[in-house]
């Protein structure tokens, strides 16, 4: 049984699929485990570090691999190369579907890291929660060095520094870790989001919720329900006075898969003040906040407005330590009598998996490649 971690070959990626604490355990656990050289550069492991691991350092390594594991999908050309029957691990965005239709033409065994069930027993191999972490924090960390001001209160014998005033919408995971960074940089924090449970988890991390006069828009997943274009209007509506008053606003809420909702219009951006900081961390699905840029730095009004871009990659060494123990978790799930033999059967397993042996088992991404099944 071997896996190989490859080295990611986007530019902007910066992170890998095991770090050599995992492979330890994986070696234990009976598996050759294969790294391509300066897979772990970028998240600051060297090559060194996995021999000493007990894993072998070479290019190559996806030949006769058992899994082949990475933090983006791997490259049509690429997956073309592989046997019949290899098990890939990765985020696995449907749009464009060029990947998982090459993935199914050469009868790979596809697993995304994004669609693992939200369900407790999958929490220690949930890549998106572990991942947004990571998003939450840096988004804090963002704001307050972009805006021009302290965050904490400071009492000096030249006066009072009143703390920054810190807005976030969205109180899943990255907005939760984005609340509790900012509490604990000084600064005086509200938040909001469209979930049952949320007033309560605000609450908790030290953040006053707001609580708009709309009903509640629980979904699947404990992710947050569509809501029509007019009940987003008035959501809007209702928190402009809040986004006025903030120096700085941090966005945080999507949904895999989906567009992200538009929470913030341009207008709402325009009435900010001076110095004022907005970061968009769902630009990538299209963003919160109407205007902002993946990747990019933009004014709208007399707001800087920075819109995220594979945020996790900033800080690539605890961002792959995390990613690794997911990925480790859900291959450990996967082995059965000291061979990699996914359960099918499992909701955990049936949940992440895309494609098997020539076909789309994922009836979401089916319909999307093929159109509905009849």
């Amino acid at each position: 049984m071997k896996i190989a971690v490859v080295r990611e070959t986007r530019p902007a990626e910066r992170r890998v699929a095991l770090v050599p604490e995992q492979v330890t355990k994986l070696v234990q656990l009976g598996y050759e485990v294969a790294v391509e050289p300066a897979a772990g550069e970028r998240a600051l492991y060297s090559d060194d570090a996995y021999r000493e691991a007990g894993a072998e350092v070479a290019w190559g390594a996806d030949h006769a691999a058992t899994v082949v594991v990475s933090v983006q999908p791997l490259e049509r050309e690429r997956l073309q190369r592989l046997h019949a029957g290899t098990a890939l691990m990765s985020f696995l965005p449907t749009n464009p579907p060029d990947v998982i239709r090459a993935a199914t033409r050469a009868k790979l065994t596809a697993f995304a890291m994004e669609m693992i069930p939200r369900i407790s027993r999958a929490q220690s191999m949930d890549a998106l929660s572990s991942q947004a972490l990571v998003a939450g924090y840096r988004a804090a960390i963002i704001a307050a060095e972009r805006l021009p001001r302290f965050f904490p209160l400071n009492m000096t014998a030249a006066g009072t520094v009143p703390p920054a005033q810190v807005l976030v919408l969205g109180a899943g995971v990255a907005g939760l870790q984005a609340i509790a960074t900012a509490k604990r940089l000084g600064a005086v924090v509200k938040a909001y989001d469209v979930r049952t449970a949320a007033a309560e988890e605000i609450a908790s991390m030290g953040a006053s919720p707001i609580e708009l006069e709309l009903g509640t828009l629980d979904g699947p997943g404990g992710y947050a329900r569509e809501m029509t274009e007019e009940r987003a209007q008035l959501q809007r509506d209702l928190l402009t006075p809040y986004i006025a008053g903030a120096d700085a606003l941090i966005t945080t809420a999507a949904v895999p898969g989906r567009t992200a909702p538009m929470l913030v219009s341009r207008a709402m951006v325009e009435q900010m003040k001076p110095g004022s900081v907005v970061v968009d961390l769902a630009s990538e699905s299209g963003g919160n906040v109407e205007g902002s840029v993946a990747g990019t730095e933009l004014m709208i009004g007399n707001a800087l407005v920075w819109g995220g871009a594979n945020v996790p990659s900033q800080m690539a060494g605890p961002a792959s330590r995390l990613y690794g123990q997911n990925i480790a978790n859900l291959i450990t799930l996967m082995t059965r009598n000291a061979s990699f033999d996914p359960d099918f059967s499992d909701e955990i397993v049936a949940g992440c998996c895309v494609t098997h042996d020539g076909s789309v088992l994922h009836e979401p991404t089916r319909e999307l490649l093929e159109g509905p099944s009849r």
